[in-house]
């Protein structure tokens, strides 16, 4: 796919005739009640990114967010302007060369995934616009997202060029790293491939960063950020893919796409002094400068390690406080088979999904 080109005028008419607007909660946005199985990860072979006529040099783009409920401001940000204000100023500012642009949407490893085809053009949106939105996890899974890329995708600017695509995942929820393997009863679950063995957190990463410059954006409340807070998502993120993670408080949502332009920029080889200079809006270049500053993409490598004891705490913390979806998804493991870790489950908490899957492959083997 690919095909096309982003035209303003298809905006507007796509806006009037799905009455989109700023002011549209997610519900109202998002209206499907089942997947639909042309975006259903267990039922993709490959998305691909070819050269054109229209696009003679495509870059491939992915965006990747999370849509578990609590998290439906920010689909609903990126469907009614964010995605449009990416793309027109992907072309306009000349970002990167004949974008393609797929949104792909995860919740968790029990559930399948919801990827569009990579687009030139309006249709990306609309493809958007038929996600649906709810679901729980205790981590942000882009590792669903790297093994996507790295096994589903078919991108022509990297066959043909040696030119790497981009793909940016966005979530609010702390980095699982080690802890947050695929297993291969999961890999089944979502993408109904069959492998042999887990995948780790950074293998996953590896493997798409192979055809991928691959970056992760922190949104949430401010507590996300806080050094002192148990719940800190930002900084495990930061160990897991240092000098690639970028940060936005949700009450500046509406400044997404200045956050992703910028990190697209970053990755480019832009300076942060060059993107902070052309931003001409002061309030806007206070939220893009703290958003990047700690990005160093040209150095940056997957890590590892993230510290099993600093995830097990900011979940712990997330449960014993009530937390929004620590609480509800369950907040802790219990008996860890597969990643040869064991500790015990919070009092009177039911075996989540996950933790039933990894039990079941454990017995397997």
């Amino acid at each position: 796919m690919g095909y096309g080109s982003y035209q303003a005028s298809d905006w507007q008419k796509l806006k009037k005739s799905r009455n989109l607007g700023t002011s549209n909660n997610a519900s109202q946005t998002f209206t499907r009640k089942e997947i639909s199985e042309k975006l259903n990860s267990r039922f993709i072979g490959i998305r691909e990114s070819f050269d054109s006529e229209d696009s003679p040099n495509s870059t491939p783009v992915i965006l990747g967010f999370d849509v578990t409920g609590s998290m439906g401001y920010l689909a609903n940000e990126i469907a009614t302007k964010s995605l449009n204000e990416t793309i027109t100023r992907i072309i306009s500012e000349k970002v990167v060369d004949d974008p393609h642009l797929m949104c792909a949407a995860f919740t968790s490893e029990t559930d399948p995934m919801q990827i569009t085809q990579f687009e030139a053009d309006i249709r990306v949106v609309e493809q958007l616009l038929d996600f649906v939105l709810g679901g729980g996890n205790r981590y942000s899974f882009d590792n669903l997202l790297w093994y996507f890329a790295a096994k589903h995708t078919q991108i022509d600017s990297f066959k043909k060029r040696g030119k790497k695509g981009i793909l940016i995942g966005i979530g609010d929820e702390i980095c699982g790293g080690e802890s947050n393997f695929l297993c291969p009863a999961a890999i089944e679950n979502v993408f109904k491939d069959t492998v042999s063995k887990d995948i780790q957190f950074y293998e996953a990463y590896e493997m798409a960063s192979k055809q991928y410059e691959i970056a992760h954006i922190v949104i949430g409340p401010d507590y996300r950020f806080d050094e002192k807070n148990p719940r800190n998502s930002y900084r495990g993120w930061n160990e897991a893919i240092p000098g690639r993670v970028a940060k936005i408080s949700s009450n500046n949502v509406d400044k997404l796409d200045d956050v992703i332009i910028a990190v697209m920029k970053l990755i480019k080889g832009e300076t942060k002094d060059s993107i902070l200079d052309s931003i001409k809006d002061s309030d806007t270049r206070k939220v893009v400068s703290y958003a990047i500053e700690d990005m160093h993409i040209s150095s940056a490598k997957a890590s590892k390690v993230v510290k099993r004891s600093e995830v097990k705490g900011a979940v712990d913390s997330g449960a014993a406080q009530g937390s929004d979806k620590a609480k509800s998804s369950g907040a802790a493991q219990g008996s860890d088979k597969t990643a040869g870790v064991t500790y015990t489950p919070l009092d009177g908490r039911k075996k989540t999904l996950r933790e039933k899957i990894n039990d079941l492959w454990s017995n397997r083997k």
